[in-house]
């Protein structure tokens, strides 16, 4: 009898450390994996910097979200899909037609502090999965160039906003060659294009 009240006092102590135990481990893992993600939508307008082909396009815009993962204290990878119109006028598609390039983005993000203030500045670099549609005036969508690679590279600064919210002016760069074929012709377009906007993150 009384060992086995010793042996239940025995066990229900170790049960009460291993629950409290426990409890601390998953507190400071919580603390430690906090701000480790953070999700970004972003807008802005872009500014060809080559012609699509024998096409001018004007001023274009678009949109992009994104999540990223921070696994060293400055360095995170991030991932997403976005989405950048341009318009012509007349190209070799045919008159008002639309360019609009659509895919996945994904790259390394490194963000620092700038000296002691809590603004910090933006660097990434990676590559981009897109494919370039060409739209007629009536919405129809006439060609497809599929999904091709091509790369990005932007700067910015991280502007806090609330304790987890953050604005991020950036510009950055994009670069996608890809093959549109219209009826037996084959044009070769270089999307290249600098972007400037306002992007709105949130981590947790």
């Amino acid at each position: 009898m009384i060992y086995h009240k010793l042996e239940r006092g025995y066990n229900m102590k170790n049960l009460t450390v291993t629950i409290i135990t426990l409890i601390l481990l998953l507190t400071t893992a919580n603390i430690n994996a906090q701000n480790y993600w953070s999700v970004e939508l972003r807008n802005g307008a872009s500014f060809a910097t080559k012609d699509l082909g024998d096409a001018n396009p004007g001023t274009g815009f678009g949109f992009e979200g994104t999540i990223a993962y921070r696994f060293m204290p400055h360095l995170a990878v991030y991932a997403g899909w976005g989405w950048n119109k341009f318009s012509a006028d007349n190209s070799f598609a045919g008159a008002n037609m639309d360019f609009e390039e659509t895919g996945y983005t994904f790259g390394f993000q490194f963000i620092h502090p700038i000296g002691e203030s809590n603004i910090s500045y933006l660097v990434r670099l990676g590559g981009i999965a897109n494919h370039i549609e060409i739209e007629n005036p009536d919405g129809k969508i006439i060609s497809d160039s599929g999904h091709g690679l091509g790369w990005q590279a932007g700067a910015g600064i991280v502007i806090p906003v609330f304790d987890r919210l953050n604005l991020l002016p950036s510009v950055r760069y994009r670069s996608l060659s890809r093959d549109i074929q219209i009826g037996n012709t084959v044009t070769s377009v270089d999307q290249n294009y600098v972007s400037v906007g306002v992007g709105l993150s949130w981590s947790f």
